[in-house]
């Protein structure tokens, strides 16, 4: 017997590993076995009264297309979002940081609030996508050690107050500079370099110094918010004929975020 060749190896693995929601029942063709599930069939799935693992991917699937910012789907993703399943949840918030309007930062803002960590992470990201002036206390409060325990949940906080320029703001990420997890560290200093256009690290004396001294030009500095956004290079399995490539997008500023100097 012939040792299989190192691609035709790759591929075995590949096919073998594909996960089952990914195959399609009753194609007719390979090329279609693995074809996305239709629009149609993603909202079958999402709305499925029985099974919140179809609900999850059917919502996950309609999360990022690019025709999901429709009436219908806007609705379903509003549903979902206050599905018991927390998992439906949180991929619905994704869905609605994605395609929604600034008027829906209001169901992501109430899920700040979740008991569930994975949904108060994707509602925090979300809302770097949605602007709400509502959404700055919430933030604010997840933000601080004591109030939210998991630190991915208090990077995120720290990302999206980056397009609030008040005075709390800065007061709090400056406080926030001494908490424990470098991935808040980080966040944080980026929120305080976009809202201020300063660059003085993680000392929060040097910060808490000059945010003293600048008195009401703090924000003279200010460059424009843009959301971080998904983004990586092309797997090898990606450049295969008939395989999409990676959802990367443009970072791009929130959804009714005003221009600098706008009246708010």
């Amino acid at each position: 017997m012939k040792p299989m060749r190192p691609v035709t190896m790759a591929m075995a693995v590949f096919l073998a590993g594909c996960a089952s929601d990914r195959m399609r029942p009753g194609a007719e063709s390979i090329f279609a076995m693995f074809a996305p599930p239709t629009p149609e069939e993603a909202a079958r799935m999402a709305t499925d009264e029985y099974d919140a693992d179809l609900r999850f991917r059917g919502t996950r699937l309609l999360s990022t297309a690019p025709f999901a910012g429709e009436a219908p789907y806007i609705a379903l993703f509003v549903d979902n979002a206050d599905d018991p399943d927390a998992g439906v949840r949180a991929v619905a918030l994704r869905a609605l940081a994605n395609h929604g309007r600034p008027e829906h930062a209001r169901i992501l803002v109430t899920a700040l609030g979740d008991s569930d960590r994975l949904v108060r992470w994707e509602a925090a990201r979300g809302l770097q996508r949605l602007h709400s002036p509502a959404a700055v206390e919430p933030l604010l409060a997840l933000l601080k050690e004591d109030e939210e325990l998991d630190a991915s949940v208090r990077t995120e906080a720290a990302t999206a107050l980056g397009q609030y320029a008040e005075p709390r703001v800065v007061e709090a990420l400056i406080a926030a500079l001494g908490d424990p997890h470098l991935a808040v560290n980080g966040a944080t200093q980026a929120s305080l370099r976009t809202l201020t256009g300063q660059d003085l690290g993680g000392d929060a004396r040097a910060w808490l110094d000059w945010y003293r001294g600048a008195g009401g030009a703090a924000f003279a500095g200010r460059s424009v918010f843009t959301y971080p956004a998904f983004s990586r290079k092309k797997r090898w399995y990606e450049r295969l004929p008939f395989v999409p490539p990676p959802p990367n997008e443009p970072s791009l500023t929130p959804a009714g975020l005003p221009p600098p100097g706008a009246p708010r």
